[in-house]
Formats: C-alpha cells, structure tokens, sequence
C-alpha cells in the first residue's frame, strides 16, 4: 500500500446499493449481476465521451464503514456526462489522497484479497485511517489498482 493523490474523473455505468454482508453470501450478492451487465459486449457502445479502455468501479455513499451499506457504480470513464443511457448513472470522483493498493492474479478473487488487505488496515488502526467517502477500483489488463480515500 502506498499513499498517492488520485484526479478526478466521472464514471458513466450501472449501479446497486449492497453490503459487504450481503456479498458474501452468494443468494443475496449483487455485485456479480452488476459485473455482468457492465462486462457485456457492448454494454457502453452507445455512450460517448470514453477516456480508456478500463472499467472502474465506484464506491461511494458510504452508510458508515466497511460493514454498512454502499452503492457500487461500474461503468466507464468520460470526458463529460453525455445524456444518459437508460439504466445508466453518472458519478463524479473528487480528487482525492488515497491508499493505492494493487490486485494482480485471477479475479475476482485478487480483487478480494486487496480489499481485505484494505479492511485489515482499517480495523487495525492503520494510518494513514479511511475516509468512507469515495472509493475507486480501476480494472486494466494488468488486474486492478484500489484507491481508497483516506
């Protein structure tokens, strides 16, 4: 984990409300639906503006921590919002001081690795401590990179 300043960025995608509870038990987990439609073929075709190839994941309206409700955003990063796709929502990413976290091997099982890497650090008292504002995965060809804003 290292400490970095991530740019803003939007992100245009498919969004859900869960928990990390709910995600680790496979009939109340939403997160794969999600993964699913925004991993489909042409699924952002028809939205313009795209900055990059990746896929990014948001994480944002934090209940309270890492055991409360979230809403995950995944979808693609834009120059400006474009009129939006039925289904679709648009976020903003602040600027932000993060911990940069690196997942690399098979996923999603090295994205879960990385996040409980992250969540070890919180309930450890890591510092520099988590914000539970806005979070980002930024999913490329090499794995995934966490920027958990602290």
């Amino acid at each position: 984990m290292d400490v970095t300043d991530r740019e803003e960025l939007t992100v245009v995608g498919f969004a859900v409300r869960t928990t990390n509870a709910e995600e680790m038990d496979p009939t109340r987990a939403r997160l794969p639906v999600l993964w699913q439609r925004a991993g489909a073929p042409g699924a952002f075709a028809h939205v313009p503006g795209r900055v990059d190839e990746r896929l990014y994941a948001v994480l944002t309206d934090y209940e309270s921590d890492h055991h409360g409700a979230y809403t995950q955003i995944v979808g693609i990063g834009v120059r400006t919002v474009p009129r939006l796709p039925e289904g679709m929502v648009a976020v903003r990413v602040p600027a932000a001081r993060t911990l940069r976290v690196e997942a690399r091997g098979p996923m999603p099982q090295a994205i879960m690795e990385a996040w409980q890497q992250v969540w070890k650090h919180t309930e450890s008292g890591g510092t520099p401590s988590r914000v539970f504002t806005t979070d980002l995965e930024v999913h490329h060809s090499g794995g995934a990179d966490l920027y958990v804003a602290v």
